[in-house]
């Protein structure tokens, strides 16, 4: 019986050393493990200028890793759709503030978020949406809202040691990592420009470059070449740039536009590589009568350039049947569902519909504008929805559909160059992002090019491809 009873006791004693130690494993595992999550201690934020001169609003993100910061862009032709940007209204900047959304990210989102795992983005993104609780972020201000997101989402991918668009591919569930076709607005009217053009951008795609570099370098050669054909025709003045670099000439016509572009391809020797794409943003030029004035910048015009719907979209096709035409942004307005939907019926199998104040990276517009079927691509700028998380939901749900993904910069820009990482991450074969002039234009050119040196042999170039890339979600 005593022995029995000893060697009982003496398994008893074993059991108990074994539970000891397992327990001292898991509190070293459990503290080893929260040693390695990267939580928010602190936000602040500031106000600063863009590059139109106008205030904007910056993140700073302080983490048990470091500071993680982030600036919002602006645009000049918003449409009506795009979620709130805080203004604060009033006679300093001329109304252009944005100390009311600075506030609302020190005093309200900071302190919701601190103790935060910087890798809970959709979870991070969604407290803040729910904390502006309006359906387009009215109270916080998208601006305040994205320039949180933005700046978590580089902390995050500190955090899991990744380069940005390694986590921002991740975050999507994207394997596919792809150099978009680089699409350069070289030719400036509309809302950019002081010129009585009336659409918005006149753009070189590249598309039959061989790599993202090769691409660049066309794309420079081709709008130094531009710069010669403009001075020799218009005179040295004419070579003045617009809010994205563009060059501004005192030209009467869109054709005229085109002719300039077509010039200036064939001069620098590139008239297979490069294709043609233009934003017409015809928001900016809708008549209250229901037509869209194509001489709106003129005041009291004798409505001799004033056209219908559908005789706009006759002269969209007759430039489409003269040029090498691969892509049309915002050809009418933001509301303007009918001639969308007959347009890209018409024209969507060979050129490319973008959708901007259409779509307004919003993920109700191009639910809507799938099922009438009213353009075939989207663009996607993250400050149109205020988030990095529903921005994602933008881009998949566009893929899902069969559409192009266009990432986008705005006319008012800063140094920060995250969309270059967006593009390359969620594989969207295509960015816009002013011309090869102006350093926060060529900022996001230069980290697409220093992505392409890291990817190595890995690196990919959408090319012509650009509207159905490796990855469609």
């Amino acid at each position: 019986f005593f022995l029995i009873h000893n060697k009982i006791h003496s398994f008893i004693i074993y059991i108990n050393k074994m539970i000891s130690k397992l327990s001292i494993n898991n509190v070293k595992n459990l503290s080893k493990l929260s040693r390695n999550i990267t939580t928010i201690k602190s936000v602040s934020s500031r106000e600063i200028i863009d590059s139109r001169g106008n205030p904007t609003v910056e993140v700073d993100l302080f983490t048990t890793s470091g500071l993680f910061r982030a600036s919002v862009p602006s645009g000049a032709s918003t449409g009506i759709h795009e979620a709130v940007e805080l203004r604060d209204g009033g006679k300093r900047y001329k109304g252009k503030g944005v100390l009311k959304a600075v506030k609302n990210v020190i005093d309200v989102i900071g302190p919701a978020i601190i103790g935060y795992d910087v890798t809970k983005q959709k979870e991070i993104d969604e407290l803040l949406i729910n904390l502006d609780g309006t359906p387009n972020k009215a109270k916080l201000g998208a601006n305040a809202i994205l320039g949180v997101s933005l700046a978590l989402s580089k902390a995050g991918a500190a955090a899991k040691g990744v380069p940005l668009y390694q986590y921002y591919a991740d975050l999507a569930n994207n394997s596919h990592l792809l150099l978009p076709v680089p699409s350069f607005n070289v030719i400036n009217g509309g809302s950019h420009a002081g010129n009585r053009l009336a659409f918005q951008e006149f753009m070189i795609l590249p598309i039959g470059a061989p790599t993202f570099a090769d691409a660049v370098q066309i794309g420079c050669e081709v709008y130094a070449t531009l710069k010669s054909v403009i001075k020799a025709t218009y005179g040295q003045d004419a070579c003045n740039v617009g809010d994205e670099g563009g060059f501004a000439p005192s030209i009467q016509s869109n054709y005229e536009g085109v002719e300039l572009l077509m010039e200036a391809i064939k001069k620098a020797g590139y008239e297979k590589e490069v294709k043609i794409g233009m934003d017409v943003a015809a928001s900016e030029f809708l008549t209250k009568e229901g037509n869209y004035d194509l001489d709106f910048k003129t005041p009291n015009n004798d409505g001799s350039l004033s056209l219908s719907g559908p005789k706009l979209a006759e002269l969209y096709k007759d430039l489409i049947s003269k040029y090498p035409i691969v892509s049309i942004e915002d050809p009418f307005d933001q509301d303007d569902w009918a001639n969308y939907t007959s347009f890209t019926s018409a024209v969507g199998k060979d050129v490319q519909i973008v959708g901007d104040d259409l779509l307004v990276t919003n993920v109700k517009r191009i639910e809507e504008a799938s099922a009438k079927k009213a353009c075939n691509a989207l663009l996607l700028k993250v400050n149109q929805i205020g988030s990095v998380t529903e921005s994602i939901e933008a881009v998949k749900l566009a893929k899902k559909n069969g559409w192009g993904v266009m990432t986008s910069h705005r006319s008012g820009e800063t140094e920060d160059n995250y969309i270059a990482d967006l593009a390359v991450g969620l594989c969207t074969g295509q960015i816009k992002t002013g011309a090869p002039c102006r350093s926060e234009r060529l900022a996001k050119y230069n980290q697409l090019l220093r992505i392409e040196e890291q990817l190595g042999s890995n690196a990919k170039y959408a090319g012509s491809s650009f509207r159905h890339p490796s990855w469609m979600a």
